[in-house]
């Protein structure tokens, strides 16, 4: 059994400002060692169900939030910036299941924790297919793409409705309850962990029964981005399969949702310069 793990910052029991998100920030390390808490949760969970491979990738920020020897089981630790697929760098087809962990709302929808998607200087909304995501929304292109299964999302209520659509039959655990963008109810973080090992452990086990409904898409599949100026829109209809569709709107079409999301990396990446990053 092979598992996938993606985790983000801003979901995770105890997080709610960016001083604990941000290098450099004073609250940096603690955000760090509750971050760390709730992916070895989800290791230790995996392994218990019967998982014999699991690669863990750093989704947040520069990518290189953990201390690798820290992490449970000697996994596989992905890190590192520039990787062309991102949040879902080193997916392919020989996974069984994929975990999002820490996962946090999209900046457009209904409030959570530090909500954003992707870059929040740029993007002010995302739809695939016509239904409004997050992050876990596009990164569920690569999972359709390869045909993994989402088993496992943990993060606060916002973000358990808001991957319901991608993943119907996925184990979800509530880290908190978002009152704003910057305040929730969280859960203490050893009940946190405690209910991340249990999904994980579950989570497994439905991937082994075949209890997990693949991500299914229609094709083609259509990204359409709201960016934050004119000047953006421009810049991203620049990169091969983009094409600018309104005043401030991009839109992606593609028969290959992988192509997909490689055009969205690099609307991601080129539209920094527009911004004056």
């Amino acid at each position: 059994m092979k598992v996938y793990i993606s985790f983000d910052f801003e979901g995770v029991a105890g997080i709610v400002d960016w001083e604990q998100c941000r290098e450099g920030g004073a609250a940096y390390a603690l955000g760090c060692e509750l971050m760390l808490g709730e992916v070895n949760a989800a290791i230790d969970g995996a392994v218990e169900g019967g998982a014999d491979e699991i690669v863990v990738n750093d989704s947040h920020s520069t990518m290189r939030n953990l201390d690798p020897s820290a992490l449970a089981h000697e996994v596989m630790y992905v890190s590192g910036r520039h990787k062309q697929h991102y949040m879902m760098q080193q997916l392919d087809d020989s996974f069984d299941v994929i975990f999002f962990v820490g996962y946090h709302g999209s900046i457009s929808g209904a409030a959570s924790t530090l909500s954003h998607t992707y870059n929040p200087e740029v993007f002010a909304a995302a739809r695939v297919n016509g239904v409004e995501v997050g992050e876990s929304g596009i990164n569920a292109l690569v999972a359709d793409h390869y045909a993994v299964p989402i088993g496992l999302v943990t993060g606060d209520d916002a973000t358990q409705q808001q991957t319901a659509p991608f993943a119907r039959n996925a184990v979800r655990v509530v880290t908190k309850y978002s009152d704003s963008r910057f305040s929730a109810k969280n859960l203490h973080p050893t009940a946190s962990r405690r209910l991340i090992r249990a999904g994980a452990l579950e989570a497994v086990q439905r991937a082994s029964s075949g209890g997990l409904a693949r991500v299914d898409l229609t094709h083609p599949v259509q990204l359409d981005l709201d960016v934050q100026t004119g000047d953006m829109a421009e810049v991203g209809s620049w990169v091969k399969g983009a094409e600018r569709i309104g005043t401030r709107t991009i839109r992606i079409e593609s028969d290959d949702s992988l192509a997909a999301f490689e055009s969205f990396v690099a609307v991601n990446y080129i539209t920094r310069q527009a911004g004056g990053r």
